[in-house]
């Protein structure tokens, strides 16, 4: 897992370096050329290591820990770096090291790796075109009375998922049904007859299914086991269902509370100024589109 974040914040440090000759002596005095990477800008804040002629600043290091742990998942904090000693093992033990072998990777020229050159173009591409949208989208803004108009729309549709305790007695037949209603109505406990009598695979624990949301059962139970009618406690009436006929009861329910505005106020901010930034890129790539030439050869594609 440490493997897997650390090799997702390489890019950070090494998008400002590019190639270079530099000539060194060998033990005997003779020149020799190796190749290092030239460092095209300056490293950031003060220099806490210096591998060859690449040298690292104290920024650099805290941009890319930042990034590190930023992708750390929410249930592993304990990978996170936070201490001095942990970002100096950092910069030893994973940039240097990297560093290293970066510049072995040049004195080798796999720079020119016609499959490395296809990548970095490929990466140089997303870097533009993710640039070029935080560019045209950073001055996206929602008003408050978007906020409060959208709210005012979907309150209904912004209450929290509700959630009911069903149990549930399915038979075979409507008469069997009946027959099981009687029971109940004379005082007979539903998850005994659950067990006794229903077909569900639920029988085996009394016709428990737990607490379920709108959409785990056909919409006819739906219609039933949600209805504003169906109180806690009480027996629906007998209803047809796709595996036979069935009743169920409601047990406990909890959920859909309507939540306020102010508690909603961020959530539909970032909402909407998602909504209103892909509109944006969407409006300009079909202003590109109109004034570009654009050739697609669907029939060289198999």
């Amino acid at each position: 897992m440490k493997r897997n974040i650390i090799l997702f914040a390489v890019l950070s440090l090494f998008f400002s370096v590019i190639l270079g000759c530099n000539k060194l002596s060998s033990p005997s005095g003779r020149k020799i050329e190796l190749k290092l990477p030239v460092q095209a800008v300056e490293p950031k804040g003060p220099v806490v290591a210096k591998v060859n002629n690449i040298s690292i600043g104290l920024d650099d290091l805290n941009q890319e820990i930042e990034i590190y742990n930023a992708n750390v998942p929410a249930d592993k904090p304990e990978l996170k770096i936070t201490t001095r000693e942990q970002k100096i093992n950092y910069l030893k033990n994973e940039i240097v090291r990297r560093t290293l072998l970066y510049q072995e990777a040049l004195d080798k020229g796999l720079d020119r790796n016609e499959d490395v050159i296809k990548a970095l173009e490929k990466t140089k591409t997303d870097l533009l075109v993710l640039q070029l949208i935080k560019d045209v989208t950073q001055k996206v803004d929602v008003s408050s009375k978007e906020i409060e108009d959208y709210y005012n729309t979907y309150k209904e549709q912004l209450k929290e998922p509700e959630e009911r305790q069903i149990r549930e007695i399915v038979v075979a037949t409507e008469q069997d049904a009946k027959d099981v209603m009687i029971q109940l109505l004379q005082g007979a406990d539903f998850a005994t007859l659950a067990k006794e009598r229903s077909t569900a695979s639920s029988a085996k624990n009394g016709g428990d299914l737990g607490f379920i949301k709108k959409g785990k059962k056909s919409a006819q139970f739906d219609a039933v086991a949600f209805s504003d009618s169906l109180e806690q406690g009480k027996i629906s009436s007998i209803f047809k269902g796709p595996d036979g006929y069935c009743i169920i009861k409601l047990e406990l329910k909890h959920g859909g509370k309507q939540k306020s505005l102010s508690e909603m106020w961020d959530d539909i901010k970032r909402g909407l100024t998602f909504l209103k930034q892909q509109q944006v890129v969407e409006d300009l790539i079909g202003k590109l589109s109109r004034e570009a030439k654009i050739e697609v050869n669907e029939g060289e594609i198999k």
